[in-house]
């Protein structure tokens, strides 16, 4: 079982999995099929408020995260199906962000991947 996360402009892959959009906004440029989802989960990203606050700023990083987990802890149905599908298998988090460590996804993963070993 992983979790994995993307860019939503990077192709499929057989490795995915199950393919989650974990943006709260839909990708610029994005038709629904070329993404090949299996859902988009936008109740699992940060708030817009958290969203613009924080807005791609890599030295409030630590700011963000700690804000973001308060988020998800609050309201465990927004990610409890993507806890699910990552203890059935491999799952993909899709994210538009151009940072590829400093993004929704990759917070949310961290999340996902220490409830799955608290299990």
């Amino acid at each position: 079982m992983t979790v994995r996360i993307k860019r939503v402009y990077d192709p499929p892959d057989s490795t995915d999995g199950r393919r989650f959009l974990v943006d709260r906004v839909w990708p610029r440029g994005k038709k629904k099929e070329q993404l090949a989802l299996d859902g988009w989960i936008k109740d699992a990203s940060p708030s817009t408020a958290l969203r613009k606050a924080y807005h791609g700023d890599a030295q409030r990083w630590e700011e963000f995260v700690r804000h973001y987990r308060a988020e998800l802890e609050a309201d465990p149905q927004a990610w409890q199906l993507l806890l699910d599908a990552a203890r059935e298998g491999d799952i993909t988090l899709l994210y538009a962000s151009r940072d590829p460590q400093y993004n929704n996804a990759e917070a949310l993963r961290a999340f996902l991947e220490e409830k799955l070993r608290s299990d």
